[in-house]
């Protein structure tokens, strides 16, 4: 991974552990059993993961590729009219309730917590309302509690496994003097755990990074929150544990987004369609939430999508911020990043205002690119390369 440019101080941890670049990097929704994870995915995914009452019934992760919602790319399917279609997307996993005590295999927490550790950001859910016909493991709904646990079993995990990775590394710094950076690394890490602070929220230097990109900590990935209200409180957008929730994630988790959703009336929209389902948010001054989280989940990864465009497929290719043109290449053919040549560039603005590829280019504003160029979002590319010969994507 380069290093970023420096202003002032080292970039934050934050910027820099999602530093690969991937079309596949994955969202996992997390929290307590019972909660409406599975629910919540079978909505986002329109998969049919089961969603009984019962702690555990979700043991294998549930994976499925969610569409992003992204009018551009609506708007160029109408312009090319391509024979395929392919919108960028959101890898979702459905990952089984955590239960206290899972950092040391409570509730098949071992098997939950490595589930955790193959996702690159989590959606993490919590339930703030009653239900005498859903079960609380707890006993009662207490939603800081809840997010208390889930912290807590998380951290915990990555304490366990900074100590066993540190070992090994204190023999070594003591006959060998190039290791003690490592040494170093580690003690600060493990008081950070210790301390009840998660990786994401400290900023870190550059070598301390390449270290943690090697560990894959929990507590190292983006957190987005999910709210799950009832129906009444989602209508009337109140429930006595939104302040709490808002509260605890500006002190623990902050930057993190909140999205307040009720899963329950989530499913009653899902069936609805076109006039029917405009007449019934209408009445209830409401609109779903799903777009909203599919986007968020896309978002706090730091992906941004560029477009490849023609009569025969437009596509939409998610990569990370701060990715170059070969690299972003690559995405589409490992072999277009080797024999990258440069990149044809136009942007999805100028090409909606000016209307046609012609008159982007009669205006100038149609670019060529070498390796050096940072792919920005909304790009419209046309890479040349001599894999196989001269040729194009």
């Amino acid at each position: 991974m380069a290093e970023p440019k420096k202003k002032g101080k080292e970039a934050p941890v934050k910027r820099l552990l999602l530093g690969r670049v991937s079309s596949h990097l994955k969202m996992g929704i997390v929290g307590l059993p019972n909660v409406g994870k599975s629910s919540l995915f079978n909505l986002l995914t329109k998969c049919e993961a089961k969603a009984e009452n019962y702690p555990f019934c979700t043991i294998d992760p549930n994976n499925a590729r969610v569409p992003l919602p992204d009018a551009r790319f609506n708007w160029l399917c109408e312009l090319y009219q391509p024979a395929k279609q392919v919108p960028g997307a959101l890898e979702v996993v459905d990952i089984a309730g955590l239960v206290p005590g899972a950092h040391k295999g409570e509730g098949l927490g071992n098997a939950f917590l490595s589930h955790i550790s193959h996702v690159d950001g989590i959606f993490h859910m919590v339930r703030v309302f009653p239900d005498p016909d859903v079960t609380h493991t707890e006993g009662a709904i207490d939603a800081i509690r809840d997010m208390n646990i889930i912290s807590m079993e998380l951290r915990l995990k990555d304490l366990e496994h900074a100590k066993k990775r540190r070992e090994p590394i204190v023999k070594l710094a003591n006959a060998d003097p190039t290791k003690r950076p490592e040494l170093a690394f580690y003690d600060r890490l493990i008081s950070v755990l210790e301390d009840g602070k998660d990786v994401r929220n400290l900023d870190w230097n550059v070598k301390e990074v390449e270290f943690l990109n090697e560990l894959l900590l929990l507590t190292s990935k983006p957190v987005t929150f999910l709210v799950n209200l009832s129906e009444k409180d989602f209508i009337r957008q109140s429930n006595k544990w939104l302040k709490p929730i808002f509260q605890w994630v500006g002190e623990n988790s902050p930057g993190s987004k909140i999205l307040p959703v009720s899963v329950c009336l989530e499913e009653k929209i899902f069936p609805l369609e076109g006039e029917e389902r405009i007449a019934f948010c209408a009445e209830r001054k409401i609109t779903s939430q799903l777009d909203k989280i599919i986007r968020a989940g896309f978002d706090s990864l730091q992906l941004i999508n560029f477009f490849t465009v023609g009569k025969d497929e437009v596509r939409a290719w998610p990569i990370m911020l701060g990715t170059n043109a070969p690299r972003a290449a690559g995405t589409i053919h490992s072999d277009f990043e080797r024999c990258f040549i440069k990149a044809e560039v136009m942007k999805y603005n100028d090409l909606k205002e000016l209307g046609s590829e012609v008159a982007v280019k009669a205006a100038g504003k149609y670019r060529m690119q070498g390796k050096t160029y940072e792919v920005e979002d909304g790009d419209i590319m046309e890479i040349k390369h001599n894999a196989g010969g001269a040729g194009k994507k």
